[in-house]
């Protein structure tokens, strides 16, 4: 790459083409490499040093800002770090461009891409999981058409993440902190639900190798489990308070306290009923200085701005120490600059560490076992006796007997198996324990195909194959660790660029947890392995 001013070469960096969807997207060693460019940029450009060496300065490269969902402070953030690396700049207003005329993403972006040989896209959306659809579907467009895969940056989601918030908040927190990251202390306070800022915290505050969260928040406005799970699962001393009342009522307080708006508009009627009993919950007044002792050093944060009629942190604080939360808005500018400039191509030669790791597809969830020599006619009563055929067993097995009828439908459906088929539930003759039975004569059609989709349909159940009234084949089927391409699953999160209401058709794909719980790809929400299908 040559640069307009000098004339000379640039070599590529490595994360051009990467695309940030979500704060895991850039490894710990990345991001911290993100934090400390940004010092470096923002002590150049105090002292007014040379900060060339940041700038992509490329006229042929496209920076895309495209805010689908009204935002000020972080699309002005936006346009002045795009500014700094002169490469063009587009800025799309959401009211008048083709997405307000029901026009597909997919064909938008693919469209957009061809206009330059690179791009960068910024966008802020209220669907969940659009960038790192994109990522995807358009680097697909780009590969047939022979340009440079575009990269992606989500400036905010729906309730989903924030992550280049994320990061200027990891950068503040490192500058109070002394750039130390041994531990840190923290509340997290207000709308704990619906804050995408908040809901990157699990990953971002992973920087530190010690951290203790404490939660301040009425039940109502609550950090939905899977994040608090994601929390302690990362090693996070993790507390909960209803109020900021009762969390100042004990000793043991944090001197970095992270302030969110409630977000009224997004809840429903009773919630709404409970309006001022909710804000007075997680404001913080006057009498608080005066009544409690807060630890030395304390600093306030917010992700701006604030509501001018019901701010969590009042005015009346704007001129003390405990104001964290304007430095905190300018660093915005040094970060995402050097975000910028790292997908860009200009910085990243230096990077030293790892990279995040691509998770391995298991997949050995076909077990093959040592069939029986025979299989009785009477296979079990109500059962159709099987000379040739398969016979899968052992479903659901454990549960009650309502739970394992609804599930034999279920399984017969997906299947195609209901016209075929024969049927029952029963008690396992050592342990007592019922179980589902479904019958298939002279059916031995299953293929790996199928296999793989009985694995995740009903998982933990045997499939026998028999011929001549033997089982001549046994497998023992566990839950696989990706689903996808079956055709029958979708993410059941209506806000999700999957949904099928969107009509953008997004191929599903859920990934495995823990247990038999599985995420989404795009927008994470959590879903039970029997919430996925679609019946």
């Amino acid at each position: 790459m040559e640069t307009a001013a000098t004339g000379r070469k640039k070599e590529k960096g490595p994360f051009k083409g990467r695309s940030v969807s979500v704060v895991g997207d850039l490894s710990l060693d990345e991001q911290y490499y993100l934090y400390q460019k940004s010092r470096e940029l923002k002590e150049t450009l105090r002292t007014g040093g040379d900060t060339s060496a940041f700038c992509v300065d490329d006229p042929l490269m496209a920076i895309y800002i495209l805010f689908l969902e009204d935002s000020t402070r972080t699309r002005e953030s936006f346009i002045n770090a795009a500014r700094f690396h002169r490469t063009k700049l587009n800025i799309f207003d959401a009211d008048s461009s083709s997405f307000s005329k029901n026009e597909s993403y997919r064909d938008t972006f693919n469209m957009l891409c061809g206009y330059s040989p690179y791009s960068v896209f910024v966008m802020r959306t209220k669907l969940e999981g659009v960038c790192r659809w994109l990522d995807t579907s358009v680097a697909e467009f780009a590969a047939r058409h022979g340009i440079e895969k575009p990269a992606f940056i989500n400036s905010g989601d729906g309730k989903h993440e924030h992550p280049t918030q994320e990061f200027l908040d990891e950068f503040t927190f490192l500058e109070h902190l002394g750039w130390k990251r041994g531990k840190i202390r923290i509340a997290l306070i207000g709308d704990l639900f619906h804050g995408r800022t908040i809901h990157s915290k699990p990953d971002g505050l992973c920087i530190f190798q010690e951290v203790s969260v404490d939660l301040v928040a009425p039940e109502e406005l609550a950090m939905p489990s899977y994040y608090i799970e994601k929390m302690e699962g990362n090693g996070f001393r993790v507390r909960h308070f209803s109020s900021i009342e009762e969390y100042l009522s004990q000793d043991d307080v944090a001197d970095i306290w992270y302030f969110t708006r409630l977000q009224l508009e997004r809840m429903g009627e009773k919630i709404l009923q409970k309006e001022h009993q909710l804000r007075q919950a997680v404001t913080f007044e006057k009498s608080f200085l005066e009544k409690y002792r807060l630890p030395d050093d304390t600093r306030f944060y917010h992700p701006l701005p604030r509501n001018k009629e019901y701010p969590t942190i009042p005015s009346f604080l704007d001129e003390t120490p405990l104001n964290g939360w304007e430095s905190q808005s300018i660093n915005g500018y040094y970060t995402r600059t050097v975000l910028l400039s790292m997908l860009g191509g200009a910085t990243g030669l230096d990077f030293q560490g790892a990279s995040p790791e691509i998770p391995s597809a298991n997949d050995d969830f076909i077990e093959e076992v040592t069939p029986v020599e025979k299989v009785k006619p009477d296979y079990k009563v109500g059962i159709k006796p099987i000379e040739t055929g398969i016979v899968i067993d052992h479903i659901e097995k454990g549960e009650d007997e309502g739970t394992i009828w609804d599930h034999i439908d279920r399984t017969r459906k997906i299947l195609a198996l209901n016209r075929m088929s024969s049927h029952g539930v029963y008690r396992g003759e050592n342990d007592g324990r019922f179980k589902g039975i479904i019958s298939v004569p002279g059916f031995l059609g299953f293929g790996p195909r199928e296999m793989e989709k009985l694995a995740a349909v009903s998982p933990e159940c045997t499939l026998n194959v028999v011929k001549e009234w033997k089982v001549v084949r046994k497998f023992r089927l566990h839950m696989p660790w990706r689903i996808e391409n079956f055709g029958q699953t979708s993410c059941k999160n209506v806000d999700c660029i999957s949904h099928p209401s969107h009509h953008e058709y997004t191929k599903p794909i859920f990934h495995r947890m823990l247990g038999h719980v599985f995420k989404c790809h795009y927008c994470d929400r959590l879903h039970n392995f029997k919430e996925i299908w679609d019946l």
